[in-house]
């Protein structure tokens, strides 16, 4: 293996803004700003998530970002800032790198994802079933 997972991660992190929780929480009722959550479904219906936070799968996001795919969500287009997380950090830091990589811009990620959030009694809305 030429590289494991942490070495990616600290290359990542090396090249991305990384905010704590409460400096996220001070950018969630920032109109120009929008939280991206890379959680699986089952993480976020059993867990909650973040309030008005865009649930993208990880697994689409550069499909999503990039206007020449059929698969592109204006949103990413918008021209505002993003704050991606996860549950734990590592597959925001990954994907800040990449939408960064792909011209995505201004764009960070939240240090310790979601679990930090809540561990920090910030907002949280209940999971469930999207209706």
């Amino acid at each position: 293996m030429k590289k494991g997972y942490r070495e990616l991660l600290d290359e990542a992190n090396a090249e991305i803004e990384v905010v704590s929780p409460e400096e996220a929480a001070g950018l969630l009722d920032d109109e120009d700003t929008i939280f991206v959550d890379l959680r699986d479904p089952r993480e976020v219906e059993r867990d909650g998530r973040i309030p008005g936070a865009k649930h993208v799968t990880r697994g689409m996001l550069e499909f999503w970002i990039d206007p020449e795919s059929p698969y592109h969500k204006p949103f990413f287009a918008s021209g505002k800032s993003f704050v991606f997380f996860c549950a734990g950090g590592w597959r925001s830091a990954l994907a800040t790198k990449t939408a960064q990589d792909m011209g995505l811009s201004p764009v960070k990620h939240i240090l310790g994802g979601y679990t930090a959030w809540k561990a920090a009694g910030l907002p949280v809305e209940p999971g469930g079933k999207k209706k």
